[in-house]
Formats: C-alpha cells, sequence, structure tokens
C-alpha cells in the first residue's frame, strides 16, 4: 500500500503573486493545483505493517511543536516521471522541522516499510503538461514574478493512504 505523510500549507490560489504567476505562463498548459497545499514530509512506497507506522506517527507528532517556515523562492525541478514541477519553496528548512522528517523517515524504514524518494521540501503550484518545453525557459517566466518572502506556521498534519482515507490526523501545537 502507499502512502503518505503531509504537513499542510495554508496559502491560496487567489493570493497576488499566484495569480501573475499563472498569468505568466497563460501560453503553456499547466495543471495548476487550486487547493490542499502541503508538504510531503514522506511518501511511502510500500507500506509493511502500517500499526507500526501509526505508532511511530504518535510518537513523533502526538506532542509536536508547530512549525515556523519562511518561503522565500519560486522555482522548478523536473519530477522523476519527467514532469516539471511549478512550487514553491525555502532556502533555510527550520532545523527542528528537518529533524522531524528524518527521524520519522528512519524509523519508518526500520517497519519495512519502502521509502524510495529523498525529502524535497516544496509546496507544489502546478505541473507543466507540455512534455517538451525548456526548463530554462520555465525558469526565466518564474524569475519574473514579483514575490515576496512570507512566513506561516505549519500546524496539521494528516497520514493517509494515497488518494484514499485518513490513517492519522493531528493539530500542532
Amino acid at each position: 500500500m502507499k502512502s503518505y505523510l503531509e504537513i499542510r500549507v495554508p496559502i491560496s490560489f487567489n493570493l497576488p503573486w499566484f495569480k501573475e504567476l499563472r498569468e505568466a505562463f497563460s501560453g503553456i498548459l499547466v495543471k495548476w493545483q487550486t487547493g490542499y497545499y502541503h508538504i510531503t514530509m514522506a511518501f511511502l512506497d510500500d507500506t509493511r505493517n502500517l500499526q507500526e507506522v501509526e505508532t511511530i506517527m504518535h510518537k513523533y507528532l502526538d506532542n509536536a511543536n508547530a512549525v515556523e517556515m519562511t518561503f522565500n523562492k519560486l522555482d522548478v525541478f523536473t519530477a522523476n516521471n519527467g514532469m516539471q514541477i511549478i512550487h514553491l519553496t525555502t532556502d533555510k528548512i527550520p532545523y527542528e522541522f528537518q529533524k522531524l522528517v528524518n527521524d520519522l523517515r528512519y524509523d519508518i524504514c526500520n517497519t519495512s516499510t519502502r521509502i524510495l524518494s529523498e525529502f524535497r521540501l516544496h509546496v507544489t503550484l502546478g505541473r507543466i503538461k507540455e512534455p517538451l518545453i525548456d526548463i530554462k525557459h520555465v525558469s526565466s517566466l518564474i524569475d519574473k514574478i514579483n514575490f515576496i518572502p512570507f512566513t506561516l506556521m505549519l500546524n496539521e498534519v494528516e497520514y493517509r493512504v494515497f488518494r484514499g482515507r485518513s490513517i492519522y490526523k493531528n493539530t500542532l501545537h
């Protein structure tokens, strides 16, 4: 079973910089994320022992603190499937958050669960559907956006089956 742990990022599709970003890409086929913005802390490619994984979620997240994060960059990367992902990110991941992610992932892997992808902090904003578009061109469009860094408190975590039911939810304090 595929499953994942995410922390929600409370942004809106109607923010001025996001609207400007979409307008900059008006001539390119992009599937924009219109809601439910999040950072995937761990994508579990093969969840072997759900009960053990749930226990790990409780161990690390039941008493965890909310995370203050400053998002200061719009960027693009090419995913393993070749699709380009336009995303929001930060140049400075808070130490406490990175440690939490590392510890969770380490313990989850010790349950014989497979996590194949490395952690890459990003909030997906859009997926480019045109396979042959040059990533340098995409980057140049992103660079023109009037983006002002902002800070958010992240406190909603959810562990769920891929495209399915929620297994664990918590509000960090």
